[in-house]
């Protein structure tokens, strides 16, 4: 999810399995966001243990307080880290581990062209090439 989508949510945002993001960077009414159901067990649990209201927003942090906190993280490990940075990791990370393109663009980045995710993923290097073909085939 992007920064924003993350600090505009709200309990009544989450379902079952997924968030619904009401103003997604897209405009698409009604965007839906799949999450693994250990982090929407730890959701709901901090939702219910800070008793916030289902109209509240989760984290009422400014979007210069997330940016300031992900930087600081990043340099308790010397990494120049940015918010974006998590995002294109998670999608990198789950290309590299052998999720198909077409999840990684609809579910992992909802982007509405391949394109824009195959640019995102950036190039694969020779090295990478020939890990995947001994993986493969070898």
């Amino acid at each position: 999810m992007r920064v924003g989508e993350v600090l505009s949510l709200t309990p009544a945002d989450i379902q079952e399995r997924s968030l619904s993001i009401q103003s997604p960077k897209s405009g698409r009414i009604g965007e839906t966001v799949y999450v693994p159901r250990k982090i929407m067990v730890r959701l709901t649990s901090y939702v219910k243990s800070k008793n916030i209201d289902s109209r509240e927003r989760i984290f009422p942090i400014s979007y210069v307080a997330a940016w300031s906190m992900v930087k600081k993280a990043g340099n308790m490990v010397n990494i120049a880290l940015r918010p974006h940075d998590l995002r294109r990791h998670a999608a990198t990370y789950a290309s590299r581990s052998g999720t198909p393109i077409e999840i990684v663009r609809k579910v992992i980045l909802r982007h509405a062209d391949l394109s824009t995710t195959q640019r995102y993923l950036g190039k694969v290097n020779d090295t990478e090439a020939i890990r995947w073909i001994e993986t493969l085939y070898g």
